[in-house]
């Protein structure tokens, strides 16, 4: 996946978090803050996604919803 590719998918689901209100304010932060952490590190994204599945169970749906695998 290409740097831009990653960053769009990054932002896309920053923006999907905070739009949400399946997840509660706690859950919205500490998610939000690994995404950020993620784009300055530049880290592997399937990674990511596992760790975010870590905050809860509704990623797995935001990911399907957004078309990112």
């Amino acid at each position: 996946m290409s740097a831009h590719k990653h960053k769009e998918h990054l932002q896309t689901i920053k923006d999907a978090i905070n739009k949400t209100e399946k997840l509660s304010s706690d859950e919205k932060s500490e998610s939000v803050k690994r995404v950020e952490e993620w784009a300055l590190e530049d880290r592997a994204f399937g990674t990511l996604k596992n760790e975010l599945l870590e905050v809860s169970e509704f990623f797995e749906v935001l990911f399907a919803e957004l078309g990112i695998k």
